[in-house]
């Protein structure tokens, strides 16, 4: 439960972006095109995507806890950057250096979860991680909306994210222990079991698994690395869409809160559900709903439509987002699962990327809604593929 508490934090660090960057974008630093605007979202995504791969052999090689605390005291300058720079540059700066940091944190507790928990409860341990994470996302995603609207786009919203990084930084510090030893335990386990050789697999064999070689494996891969394209171009256009259809600082606040809410309350529930009843349903599921949602905001006008289509995107996300984790967790040996969860959180976060990339592109030629509806159905198509291609998972290492 420390663990889950401090996850909250890492999603509130992130939050604090959440509302106010877009309208930071376009209202003081005039970035008129899309494409210009995301590109922090485009810096972030590759920077904790890249983080992503190298967090899970660091906390193989030194632990779980020395990462987990170099990941909160690289992000100490983030709010400082976002309150003072003069340029949008700097704002693109402290997005790579925002990035590093929630690659090297957000990984690491998921990994010490993993450690902490037996197979058969892997899908509650990962709800409650990304519970947590997604609901400090949304609560800080309000609170600044609000802050914005009376005080302004900066400093205000822009402390509370300091002050969730000091209090990440402090638990982490004093309170957290370390887990490797619990993964070291598991492994001996599967070792006195059975002989595995896939217990004994180097860097390169490992990423060839986890990306193409293995179904289920790099199923689960494309699957997230689509999940959050469409993530990247709810942060980052949403928020431009709602403008454009009239709304007030506050209530876009609302719309871009109500989406991580839903997603991060929903994996209280979808994580549990994965364990009993399999991780390949809720992912076709969460995807095609997914897909569904994002139709509806690119052809809906007005807060109640927008509201309905952030619920059900919120929904299917939370289907898809810790019954992913749990798959990986399920197929990958308790030897190399914290570098195969790396593996994957790379192609994951590398669509925040790909998401900034692509909706910023599609936005300025066809416009906003166009986007939308492009993503939405690349959304669909990933669902359809972890259908045919996507093995069931039980608990076992790889056949």
């Amino acid at each position: 439960m420390l663990l889950v508490a401090v996850n909250a934090l890492v999603g509130g660090t992130l939050g604090q972006e959440r509302t106010v960057l877009p309208l930071l974008a376009n209202q003081v630093f005039l970035q008129d095109l899309y494409t210009s605007a995301l590109t922090y979202i485009l810096a972030f995504g590759l920077a904790k995507a890249a983080t992503n791969y190298f967090a899970g052999t660091l906390s193989d090689r030194y632990g779980r806890k020395p990462v987990l605390v170099a990941g909160w005291l690289i992000a100490l300058p983030v709010p400082v950057m976002l309150i003072l720079g003069p340029s949008w540059g700097w704002i693109v700066a402290a997005n790579v250096i925002l990035g590093i940091s929630q690659g090297l944190t957000w990984s690491t507790t998921v990994i010490m979860k993993m450690d902490l928990v037996g197979p058969s409860r892997r899908g509650l341990a990962m709800g409650l991680n990304e519970a947590a994470g997604y609901l400090g996302v949304a609560g800080t995603a309000v609170t600044t909306g609000y802050i914005a609207a009376d005080y302004g786009l900066r400093p205000g919203p822009f402390l509370l994210g300091a002050a969730y990084i000091a209090l990440g930084l402090g638990l982490s510090v004093l309170a957290v222990k370390e887990t490797r030893d619990f993964a070291r335990l598991e492994s001996a386990g599967h070792a006195a079991a059975r002989a595995d050789a896939h217990a004994e697999l180097g860097n390169r064999q490992i990423f060839t698994l986890t990306s193409f070689r293995d179904k289920s494996l790099s199923s689960v891969s494309q699957a997230g690395m689509v999940n959050n394209l469409n993530d990247g171009l709810a942060w980052g256009l949403f928020p431009l869409l709602f403008a454009a259809g009239g709304l007030t600082i506050g209530t876009i606040g609302i719309l871009a809160a109500v989406y991580p809410a839903v997603w991060g309350a929903g994996q209280l529930v979808t994580g549990a559900l994965s364990d009993r009843y399999g991780r390949k349903p809720l992912i076709v599921a969460g995807m095609l709903i997914q897909a569904a949602a994002l139709g509806m905001i690119a052809v809906g006008t007005g807060f109640g439509i927008w509201l309905t289509g952030a619920i059900l995107l919120g929904a299917g996300t939370a289907m898809v987002y810790p019954t992913l984790l749990a798959a990986i967790g399920d197929v990958a040996h308790p030897a190399w699962r914290a570098r195969s969860v790396g593996i994957y959180r790379l192609w994951r976060d590398g669509g925040f990327a790909v998401g900034a990339l692509l909706s910023g592109v599609l936005a300025d030629a066809y416009g906003i809604p166009a986007a939308v509806a492009v993503v939405g159905a690349l959304t669909a198509l990933s669902g359809i593929i972890v259908a045919l291609r996507m093995r069931g998972t039980d608990h076992t290492t790889i056949r």
